[in-house]
């Protein structure tokens, strides 16, 4: 198998726009600590940045075999789960599956090389392609979670001064919902370095609180500009126009609309990826080749949240050219694909990387 992924460092400790952070004012404690003299400097997104921490030996779970991949199979015992989670291509309609300016033809299977990435049917096979912006030098950096108690917040918000003009509600604006957030980033096919900040969270949640000033996910920092900002709506605004077509997509352009579809999508989840789980802090953060729109990606996506294990994401929708470098590493396409630099694990199959992540990094 290849090896894990390098990337060149980028400190996590990055001031917001038009504000200086304090030197050395932030420390993370993690449960397992880590020492800057152990993190790899080819990992992306610099965990060495202001963490204090000694270096545990991390390994895989006894007997560990990653399992072979089974396109489109569902252990037994993980279906709900899948079902639960493929309730966002229903109420999302597919937001987040193509890659931008994504079209498809059907052509003889001896027009595409063997050694190229397409997807045979009957004997043809799919020809796809995208239309993609610049590509950012570094993976943008996202701290977020996913809650349903955050949607409901938003809608008692939004809907109790309709009911009564003399009930107090806080503040909250109606384009905190990160869902929408990673839907853009695979429409765009961006790398993300994400943060995850659940609920309780001891290391990412207080760190992106300081850095940005407010309470509020997500929370996003673009290395390569120096901008960071809040707010769902704003950061996709953001991402189109400086890394695609300058168009919001359609279905995350509704507000209110797409608040809504986007809690519909959660109510299958309840919860999941919101809590923090006691884990040991990785050295290195995870990879994870995934894209938003996939159920399979989204039970392993919570799981690296609920245990905040800071990881890159891969985006590879449809039409994604990082298809092919997957294809091409490994010699199957499927996700989602871990890659854990920690262990030297590399795995397909969401179930057992779910299995796996518990196993090493619970405790």
């Amino acid at each position: 198998m290849p090896g894990a992924l390098n990337f060149t460092p980028i400190s996590i400790f990055r001031p917001n726009s038009g504000r200086k952070m304090p030197i050395n004012s932030f420390r993370i404690r993690a449960s397992t600590e880590i020492s800057e003299s152990t993190v790899d400097s080819s990992s992306q997104g610099g965990l060495n940045a202001g963490v204090s921490t000694s270096n545990p030996n991390f390994s895989p779970p006894p007997n560990f075999k990653p399992p072979e991949p089974k396109r489109f199979g569902i252990r037994p015992d993980r279906t709900l789960d899948i079902l639960g989670a493929s309730l966002s291509l229903i109420f999302r309609l597919g937001t987040g599956v193509f890659a931008d300016g994504y079209s498809v033809s059907l052509v003889s299977k001896d027009e595409i090389p063997s050694d190229q990435y397409a997807l045979e049917i009957a004997g043809f096979k799919l020809k796809e392609r995208s239309k993609l912006g610049p590509r950012p030098e570094n993976p943008i950096e996202i701290y977020e979670f996913e809650s349903l108690l955050q949607l409901i917040g938003i809608l008692t918000n939004y809907f109790a001064p309709l009911a009564s003009p003399y009930v107090a509600c806080n503040t909250l604006s109606t384009s905190v919902v990160p869902s929408a957030e990673r839907e853009i980033v695979a429409v765009l096919d961006l790398d993300v370095l994400y943060y995850p900040c659940p609920r309780n969270g001891p290391n990412f949640r207080p760190k992106a609180v300081q850095m940005g000033g407010k309470k509020m996910f997500p929370y996003m920092v673009d290395p390569n500009t120096g901008v960071s900002m809040y707010e769902s709506d704003d950061i996709i605004k953001y991402l189109v126009n400086k890394y695609g077509n300058g168009q919001v997509p359609l279905l995350l352009s509704l507000g209110l609309l797409t608040t809504l579809t986007e809690g519909f999508a959660m109510i299958g989840r309840m919860g999941r990826g919101s809590s923090y789980t006691p884990a040991k802090m990785p050295p290195k953060p995870l990879v994870l080749w995934a894209y938003e729109g996939s159920p399979f990606c989204k039970v392993a996506r919570e799981v690296l949240v609920e245990l905040e294990l800071p990881h890159i994401q891969r985006s590879c929708a449809r039409g994604s050219p990082k298809r092919q470098d997957l294809y091409a590493r490994v010699g199957h396409f499927q996700v989602p694909y871990l890659e854990d630099p920690n262990t030297g694990v590399q795995m397909f199959e969401s179930a057992e990387i779910v299995d796996y992540l518990k196993a090493t990094y619970a405790l």
